[in-house]
């Protein structure tokens, strides 16, 4: 029997046994289901500026969980040894949510306020986000999601209540650059918007690859976007450095990042540089 998975604008129509363009979830009995719950590839304590979050609880540490898949296909990615691969491809070990809660809450002497879903795209394994979300929140700890956004309307507001910060992507602002990255700028834009409205932190990060995103007109109209929204997001602008795809690629320079940020300085309040 074929299923259709209602998480992202993909919808993956699936017959029996097929695995959906994020290669985390599939139809098995006539339901799409996640394949990847609890398959842990990436488990770590972290900085919270790592995310990066810079204006939610700085100083403090983070434990950080991935799995493995993605629903779109940057180029650029850094993480692509775990983010375009399935379960054949990946070693994953199986953490329950009530261990991996039980593990940030050991620790909390090191600085340790919660947990971060992270490393992979961590929304095409929403059930698992939430799950563990819930009992870290009854731990009276913090969760934090870094994403690229890619999620419809229903499920999102459905989860933010269990979130206290979210980093989310705004990889350009033009539906041509979107579309070759498999993915759909308005149903981030949409995800940005609703978190903010939900009274969750948001963050946004912007990667500047060269040739690609690195306008200034597209960064002007790009911060006045997200200052529509509220000129209070931080907005992390990003240096690009040669990975899977685009391993033949230059670094970003320095001094085009710098530019861009200044760009941005003129719509929002918190502008910051990264990997520079």
């Amino acid at each position: 029997m074929k299923a259709t998975c209602e998480l992202c604008f993909h919808h993956c129509a699936l017959e029996e046994g097929q695995t959906g363009y994020c290669r985390a979830r599939g139809n098995r009995g006539g339901v799409v289901v996640s394949l990847n719950y609890g398959k842990v590839s990436s488990l770590a304590l972290d900085p919270i500026e790592k995310k990066p979050l810079r204006r939610f609880h700085p100083g403090s540490k983070v434990l950080s969980v991935g799995a493995y898949g993605c629903n779109l296909r940057c180029p650029f990615c850094q993480n692509h040894e775990i983010s375009m691969t399935g379960a054949e491809d990946t070693e994953a070990l199986y953490l329950s949510p009530d261990a991996f809660a039980e593990q940030a809450e050991r620790l909390r002497p090191m600085g340790n306020i919660g947990a971060a879903y992270t490393y992979n795209e961590p929304l095409i394994g929403y059930e698992y986000v939430r799950d563990c979300a819930e009992r870290i929140r009854e731990r009276g700890m913090r969760n934090v999601l870094v994403s690229n956004g890619t999620i419809e309307e229903t499920p999102w507001r459905e989860l933010l209540p269990l979130l206290d910060a979210v980093n989310l992507d705004l990889k350009g602002f033009t539906a041509e650059w979107y579309h070759r990255l498999g993915g759909d700028l308005e149903t981030v834009k949409r995800s940005i918007a609703i978190a903010a409205e939900m009274g969750c932190h948001v963050e946004v990060t912007t990667l500047v690859v060269t040739g690609e995103n690195d306008s200034m007109a597209e960064m002007d109209a790009l911060s006045n976007w997200l200052a529509s929204v509220n000129p209070s997001i931080p907005l992390h602008v990003s240096r690009f450095f040669p990975r899977y795809r685009m391993a033949d690629k230059s670094p970003t320079p320095v001094e085009t990042v710098y530019r861009l940020a200044d760009v941005a300085r003129k719509h929002l309040s918190y502008v910051y540089t990264g990997n520079c």
